[in-house]
């Protein structure tokens, strides 16, 4: 389902998620409906491409393993719905602790922030649109954002007031305040 947007169209996150809440692909930046398909002004395409996706499904094994092994919560993706401050964003991966999202049927919403956010950088990702997005998510209380780069074969955790932790693939991905006992080699998520 894709449906039409006028370019000047402004919404807010409850509009937006009440036309487009079915949708992928598609986020509310500050107001502004963005698609994944447009076209940025270097020509190339924002749709991601096959390394973002398999890097993708890795942290979504990843982490939904250990997750589902430890009976700790919920893990999404596939440009799952978080709410921000005055946007709706697509999370490639997120977890949410069972403390915030209790076990049964998952809810149609995400209405809280999520513990962890795994953001999978394409190569047609700017820095300062990612960092704008990894601190809207901090700000509304996601405890951690992990931004891993297939390119680098690295992995960045970010969290409010502290300086972000970058790792690369010789390193060990830990996320103890998130995953408790959670620890896995970076490059598993790039081989």
């Amino acid at each position: 389902m894709t449906p039409t947007v006028p370019a000047a169209a402004f919404l807010t996150p409850d509009e937006f998620l009440a036309k487009y809440g079915d949708c992928s692909g598609v986020e509310l930046v500050r107001g502004r409906v963005v698609w994944s398909g447009e076209v940025p002004a270097t020509g190339d395409s924002a749709v991601p491409k096959f390394r973002h996706g398999v890097t993708c499904v890795k942290a979504s094994r990843l982490i939904g393993d250990f997750v589902a092994a430890h009976d700790l919560g919920w893990v999404a993706s596939h440009d799952t719905f978080v709410r921000t401050t005055a946007s709706v964003r697509g999370a490639d991966v997120l977890f949410v602790s069972y403390a915030k999202v209790p076990k049964g049927k998952a809810p149609e919403e995400l209405t809280v922030p999520p513990d962890l956010v795994v953001e999978v950088k394409s190569p047609t990702d700017k820095n300062a649109e990612l960092f704008e997005k990894i601190g809207e998510y901090l700000a509304v209380g996601v405890t951690a954002v992990l931004v891993l780069d297939p390119r680098l074969a690295a992995a960045t955790v970010y969290r409010n007031d502290e300086l972000p932790q970058v790792m690369h693939n010789g390193d060990e991905l830990a996320i103890p305040d998130v995953l408790p006992g959670f620890a896995v080699p970076v490059k598993a998520f790039f081989e």
